[in-house]
C-alpha cells in the first residue's frame, strides 16, 4: 500500500478537495492552512484513518503537530503502521 497516495484520497474523500490532495508535498501546510480542515474534519479524519488503516488513535497520541502538513501525517501513520508490519 502507498501511504501518500492513500492518505491523499482520504484527504480529499473527508474535506472534499475534489482532487487537490494528490498534488501535496511532504511540506504543504494542513491544519490552519486550508479552510476545509477545521476540528470537525479533524474527528472525522482520525475516525477514517482508524477505519481505512485498522488502528487505534488514542487521545495522547494526537495533537496539532500531527496534521501540521502532508508530511507529519504520513509519518504518524507510517509509524502506527509499523508495529502491525512487524508482527505480520
Amino acid at each position: 500500500m502507498e501511504i501518500r497516495n492513500e492518505l491523499a484520497s482520504l484527504l480529499d474523500e473527508v474535506l472534499c478537495l475534489n482532487g487537490r490532495a494528490h498534488r501535496f508535498t511532504p511540506a504543504t501546510p494542513l491544519l490552519g492552512a486550508i479552510p476545509e480542515f477545521d476540528s470537525m474534519a479533524v474527528v472525522v479524519l482520525i475516525t477514517t484513518l482508524e477505519e481505512r488503516f485498522g488502528f487505534a488513535i488514542d487521545d495522547d497520541e494526537i495533537d496539532g503537530t500531527v496534521f501540521a502538513t502532508f508530511g507529519t501525517l504520513i509519518d504518524f501513520v507510517q509509524a502506527k503502521l509499523l508495529p502491525c508490519e512487524d508482527s505480520a
